[in-house]
């Protein structure tokens, strides 16, 4: 079965727009462990327009599924990534301008930098994993990074597949085989839902994790957060 890791970088994103602690992402957290995630996601940016770094370390104690953190490794979040040794940390080439995630790595570009920054987090003991777009070349240079795994970025999927059009799987295949072959390990998020999850899960080959934030949050508003988890975990099986 293919864990679903929940990123509450939305909750946060709510939280902020009122000030105060409500929702309380902590809490938040807690209750999505309750009802069946099988990990947490968290996006911290340098402009902390959503999750806070601060965030970070008082999930620390309370996240005993997964702790999954994102970001791009710029100085600062190295350092608290170090700090904290989460069970994953998903490198993502952001720009600081970034509304969302919007591209993977140049793996064969950033090599070398990638290299540097996988060893160092693999040496404490942190599994690593970094954001690809569905190129067979980049998974190659995923494989020469040293990477742990790799996060397929999905949002070319999902948008074609909401068009009605199922060949976008595809590259994500041809990938997954690539990967499964390399023996990285293959997780995948954005723009994932219930309406699509289902068909890229059966077509993944050895689909470790996914990583769904928006679309399960926007969900929840109308079919409650414990029943929208499930639904999700039964698409999975």
């Amino acid at each position: 079965m293919t864990k679903l890791s929940v990123n509450i970088n939305k909750i946060a994103t709510l939280r902020n727009s009122r000030g105060g602690n409500t929702p309380n992402v902590v809490q938040f957290a807690k209750d999505v462990q309750k009802f069946g995630a099988e990990g947490v996601t968290i996006h911290p940016r340098p402009d902390e327009r959503h999750i806070r770094y601060q965030d970070a370390y008082d999930l620390k104690s309370e996240v005993y599924t997964e702790y999954n953190i994102e970001g791009n490794p710029i100085d600062k979040f190295v350092n608290m990534v170090l700090e904290l040794k989460p069970t994953q940390v998903t490198l993502v080439p952001d720009a600081l301008d970034a509304i969302t995630s919007n591209a993977g790595w140049d793996t064969i570009k950033h090599k070398h930098f990638l290299i540097d920054v996988i060893k160092e987090f693999k040496d404490h003991g942190i599994r690593t994993s970094i954001f690809v777009d569905p190129d067979l070349k980049q998974i190659e240079g995923a494989k020469a990074t040293g990477t742990d795994r790799i996060e397929l970025y999905t949002e070319a999927f999902a948008h074609a597949y909401g068009l009605g059009n199922k060949s976008a799987i595809k590259p994500y295949t041809a990938c997954a085989e690539l990967a499964n072959s390399l023996k990285i390990g293959i997780n995948a998020g954005h723009d994932l839902s219930l309406e699509n999850i289902k068909y890229f899960k059966e077509h993944i080959p050895n689909l470790l994790e996914v990583s769904i934030g928006h679309a399960l949050i926007s969900e929840s508003l109308y079919l409650g957060v414990e029943n929208v988890i499930q639904m999700y975990l039964q698409k999975l099986k």
